[in-house]
């Protein structure tokens, strides 16, 4: 298995964890100053940026805008489950070559844009914009007093591990 991929599973299974250690009313309290999202909006999100990798046309076309935005998956937690053990599955049986040319359409903030990426390249950002959300989860988290068994879920592998003093 390629290390992208294999690294990715790695980072999403680490919502396995979270989401059974958390009832739907945590999953969707968005009481948390500043910015009041929610657990949920963030896994929902993190699963339907993945959910558009899954989509690609037969042209070999991204479109990063196209999110299904499914409210169950942010206010129940056995959809979110389901939606991740989806999302896992069908990560674990992608067959496209991580070298592949394909093309990704994103809104960077002036409209619709098409940018050429390699498959990789568009995975290992999945990732990183993942492990992003998770560290906002684990603020959220923070701000509701819920406690996680793992020292190092919201932090990038390279953060120090000075820097990250739960571990």
């Amino acid at each position: 298995m390629d290390i992208i991929i294999a690294s990715s599973l790695k980072t999403l299974q680490k919502a396995e964890l979270l989401l059974h250690n958390l009832c739907d009313a945590n999953l969707c309290d968005a009481s948390v100053a500043p910015y009041y999202s929610s657990i949920g909006s963030h896994i929902r999100h993190i699963l339907d940026f993945y959910n558009c990798i899954f989509n690609m046309n037969e042209n070999l076309e991204v479109d990063l805008t196209a999110r299904c935005r499914n409210t169950d998956v942010e206010n129940q937690c056995h959809a979110a489950s389901n939606y991740l053990d989806t999302t896992i599955e069908q990560l674990k049986s992608l067959d496209l070559d991580v070298a592949s040319k394909i093309t990704v359409i994103d809104d960077l903030g002036l409209g619709k844009t098409s940018i050429a990426y390699t498959f990789g390249a568009l995975l290992s950002q999945a990732n990183s914009h993942t492990i992003h959300h998770y560290a906002i989860i684990s603020y959220i988290m923070n701000g509701l007093k819920i406690e996680l068994e793992d020292c190092e879920f919201g932090y990038n592998p390279t953060t120090p591990k000075a820097v990250s003093e739960k571990c």
